[in-house]
């Protein structure tokens, strides 16, 4: 049964982080808010966490999955970044976008996309997300909470507890966006827009 956390939008109670980020270290797997929608989220290095996204989601090995990074200097850890799509990305973050990168080494083999060898990467403008990350001191394994057959992704916490109340160990309630982030793939020559969602397109086409 999924612990129901009610964290104040503006003012996160480090209590409540605390025991949220301790389930994340048990290999704990938790919905929470975004600025764009509600997102699973789990360990970096989790293989139940993983797992128990694919199962929820029924993900294939071609996923895409993004680590929800606190700031710039932490994403750069985990993705490799030519100086222009520095200024690129640099100029879209903090905000609703998704990019798609190659990965450092710091990424687990398990996390990439099979054949192109890259991530998901993001830096969320929200509140809570933000004080979550920073307790946490590390990305955030995260993927979309769109259940298989929907069109649209989950927004509403008690919903959700009341949809994976035995798939989650924790749902921490907040105010969320709803609509998934626009997704960039800034792995090739030329950006590639692969999802037109919250954040606007236009400054990533020729």
């Amino acid at each position: 049964m999924a612990r129901y956390f009610d964290v104040h939008p503006d003012n996160p109670q480090p209590r409540l982080l605390q025991q949220i980020v301790t389930l994340l270290r048990e290999d704990g797997l938790i919905a929470y808010p975004t600025d764009s929608c509600y997102a699973l989220g789990c360990q970096l290095g989790s293989h139940p966490g993983l797992a128990r996204i694919r199962d929820i989601r029924r993900l294939d090995d071609r996923h895409h999955f993004t680590l929800m990074c606190r700031d710039f200097a932490q994403l750069g850890q985990f993705v490799k970044i030519s100086n222009a799509v520095f200024r690129l990305v640099k100029a879209a973050t903090p905000g609703s976008y998704t990019f798609i990168l190659p990965a450092s080494p710091e990424v687990p083999r398990r996390l990439l996309h099979p054949k192109k060898r890259t991530v998901g990467v993001r830096i969320p403008q929200h509140t809570v997300t933000q004080a979550l990350l920073a307790e946490l001191g590390e990305p955030l394994l995260s993927s979309t909470l769109l259940l298989p057959g929907e069109h649209e992704p989950m927004t509403q916490g008690w919903q959700i507890k009341e949809a994976l109340d035995h798939q989650l160990d924790a749902v921490v309630d907040g105010e969320c966006g709803t609509e998934p982030t626009t997704v960039v793939d800034l792995s090739e020559d030329e950006p590639e827009i692969l999802r037109v969602g919250a954040g606007d397109p236009g400054r990533f086409e020729q």
